[in-house]
């Protein structure tokens, strides 16, 4: 099943490497599809690529994916384990925030990569992919610090690493607070399953 999974995943990823249903193949250097385990527990969800992401085709390799990869550290995770993703493959122009049609046609992507990956927790980079997935107007900073039930999983809104590196210590305090309460949802999750497995095993 896992094989089949990954497999079903690089299929996804070998559309999406030759989508031309935005504009923003015409500006593009690399599309960045995703990174990490096709069987994570883990799957955290961003914005757009930036320039050195689009350079290099991978999500968070700047100075925010330091701090992320910091913070995954903190909670036990690394970047292999977890799987990261972001709402639009390809990068704006100049970093300007994601067009609604921009999200609308790259949004099949993220919901095959939820829906094969299908993370126990999922936790939210900033307010795009946070209003995206909760489907509320809301900002982040109302919405964050809290744990959300999501289709049979966990969603964990949260800063944007980069907003954070902008904006100083106070910042930095909530978002290693929300990463706390993934690490908790990420707990509770795995008590449920276990649970569920139990109560399988005695009709076996």
């Amino acid at each position: 099943m896992n094989g089949d999974r990954a497999r079903e995943l690089a299929g996804v990823e070998a559309r999406a490497l030759v989508c031309r249903l935005c504009p923003l193949a015409e500006t593009r250097a690399r599309v960045v599809f995703g990174v990490g385990d096709p069987n994570a527990d883990l799957m955290l969800v961003g914005e757009a690529p930036g320039f050195h992401e689009d350079q290099q085709g991978e999500p968070f390799v700047g100075a925010a994916g330091k701090l992320l990869d910091r913070l995954l550290g903190e909670i036990g995770y690394t970047r292999s384990r977890a799987y990261i993703a972001n709402v639009l493959k390809c990068r704006p122009p100049n970093n300007r925030d994601p067009l609604p049609a921009e999200i609308e046609a790259c949004s099949d992507y993220l919901r095959e990569q939820l829906r094969l990956i299908d993370p126990r927790v999922v936790l939210t980079l900033g307010n795009f992919a946070t209003r995206l997935l909760l489907k509320r107007d809301t900002g982040i900073s109302r919405l964050r610090g809290q744990v959300y039930p999501w289709w049979n999983r966990y969603l964990v809104p949260t800063l944007h690493p980069a907003a954070v590196l902008r904006g100083g210590e106070g910042l930095m305090e909530q978002i290693r607070a929300d990463f706390a309460l993934a690490r908790d949802a990420l707990a509770e999750a795995a008590k449920v399953a276990d649970a569920a497995a139990e109560q399988l095993g005695l009709f076996e």
